[in-house]
């Protein structure tokens, strides 16, 4: 395309937006030097992108419709068949539709989106192909990922497969639903405040956030980088330790990873939990709207967990309320500087970018009033911020997060894990279509209280069932330090072994 100059007009408006005065003659003189700056816009547009090569051939596949939606949970069919050897051999895949699939269908659960088609794979797309994984296509998630329930989601909400009309969780609703019905072995997430966790605990499935920066972010649609998590839903905790082990790692294309390797997690599953110190976070039974039946169920996968050995201890963490606490201005600043008015893309920071989807998704602002209720709310507590304070808030709750981050850090001297229930409630019945905005957004952000402040801290935090109340799934949340996914999974594989959670 070409560059093509402002004109005198435009650029005098520039400068008002920026609280500039200039005089007549001023903006003479700044538009007779803007097109220096323009010529070098104008030689990188005439160069070729970098974006890595196609290397799985597939079809662009197509939509389902009706019973081939599995309860709205697949957004889009399209095969894509990896390597003929390696991990995920024989296993299927389901890939949340946030993350880039070359050549099929994107929407990010938002109409505003719908037509893109990615043009590169996801580092996660790639490492699973060469595992030898399976795709079969992608998964619903809720608009712009910005939902614990799975009532957001364009066209259509997702259905729990234990429950029609009730929510399958969010924002990550598809892959979890996929998963729970046995329409794929696997499936990958996003977590930016529970997105993996809260599906998985609604639906009655494996689900882990791990480390931030461990599995990279590159060709997956970001909220905010300092929050953003990819990680894998699962129906057993070995397939989760397996697809953990194939996508994590350093690419070399994402500023949000500090060079951490990943680890034969496979090898901690059958080590027991003997020894462990677990410590249960009073705190996190403690939520205003905690359902007692709930918080019982997961007292007693505590128990059984002490009886197979580990040591369990109660604990209060007052950092851990402060930690859901931050994740409000770091959250909604954060999203919309860079998911909405960075057009989904980041500045300040080194990495491979989507430009496609940047050109894309730039039309939102014309689009503005088919964004979701939770999403419009979120962007316009981010814009008072900014407006009114400046971004201080934003700051302050990062400086302060550096705090709390070193008081987990000592926390885990003393203990190997945290556990507490994943969300205090179990799947809620979505709302009708003409729900008030009040309630949209209370069946959308009422389940966050535990999951959010791991997303804050960065520590990788799993949601394994534990039983059921009214035949619903429960949750129980493990948390270790950074990179300290093997204990977790050391401690959930010891669970998952000495238990029926569906008779629970």
């Amino acid at each position: 395309m070409t560059v093509r100059m402002p004109s005198t007009a435009e650029l005098a408006d520039i400068a008002t937006s920026l609280h500039m005065t200039l005089l007549p003659d001023q903006v003479q003189d700044y538009h007779a030097l803007i097109g220096g700056f323009l010529a070098d816009y104008q030689m990188i547009d005439d160069l070729p992108d970098e974006v890595p090569q196609l290397r799985y051939p597939r079809a662009p596949g197509h939509r389902p419709e009706g019973e081939e939606t599995c309860g709205n949970a697949w957004y889009w069919k399209a095969m894509v068949q990896g390597a003929p050897t390696g991990k995920l051999h024989g296993r299927t895949i389901a890939i949340k539709d946030n993350i880039n699939v070359a050549g099929v269908p994107m929407m990010n659960g938002s109409a505003t989106l719908e037509g893109f088609v990615p043009s590169f794979d996801a580092t996660v797309v790639t490492r699973t192909l060469d595992a030898g994984a399976t795709i079969l296509g992608k998964a619903t998630c809720e608009q712009f990922c910005l939902s614990g329930g799975s009532h957001t989601s364009d066209p259509a909400p997702v259905h729990n497969p234990r429950r029609s009309g009730y929510s399958a969780g969010g924002s990550s609703s598809g892959s979890a639903a996929l998963v729970a019905a046995g329409e794929v072995d696997m499936a990958l997430g996003t977590d930016q405040g529970g997105s993996v966790r809260i599906p998985a605990s609604f639906c009655g499935v494996v689900g882990m956030k791990p480390t931030h920066g461990l599995v990279p972010y590159t060709g997956l649609m970001p909220i905010e980088a300092t929050v953003d998590h990819c990680g894998p839903i699962t129906r057993t905790v070995r397939d989760n330790a397996l697809l953990l082990e194939v996508i994590a790692g350093p690419d070399g294309m994402d500023a949000r990873q500090r060079g951490a390797p990943a680890e034969d997690y496979s090898a901690a599953l059958d080590r027991g939990v003997r020894g462990l110190r677990i410590g249960l976070v009073e705190e996190g039974f403690a939520l205003p709207n905690m359902m007692p039946q709930v918080a019982e169920k997961v007292r007693a996968a505590a128990r059984t967990l002490e009886r197979l050995g580990a040591a369990v201890t109660p604990l209060s963490v007052p950092d851990h309320s402060l930690a859901t606490t931050l994740w409000t201005p770091i959250g909604c600043e954060g999203l919309l500087a860079q998911m909405m008015l960075g057009n989904g893309g980041g500045h300040n920071s080194i990495g491979l970018q989507d430009v496609a989807l940047i050109d894309r998704h730039r039309s939102w602002r014309d689009q503005a009033d088919a964004l979701s209720a939770s999403l419009k709310l979120c962007m316009m507590v981010g814009e008072y911020g900014r407006r009114a304070f400046g971004g201080r808030y934003h700051a302050k709750a990062q400086n302060i997060r550096l705090r709390v981050k070193r008081s987990y850090e000592r926390l885990f001297d003393a203990y190997d894990l945290l556990l507490m229930p994943t969300l205090p409630i179990v799947a809620s019945k979505m709302p009708a279509a003409d729900a008030s905005v009040a309630e949209i957004v209370a069946r959308a952000l009422e389940m966050i209280g535990n999951t959010a402040a791991y997303d804050v801290t960065g520590n990788p935090a799993m949601s394994l069932p534990c039983g059921t109340v009214d035949g619903l799934p429960v949750g129980l949340m493990l948390v270790a330090r950074d990179h300290g996914e093997s204990i977790i999974y050391q401690a959930a594989a010891a669970y998952e072994q000495a238990v029926d959670w569906e008779a629970l």
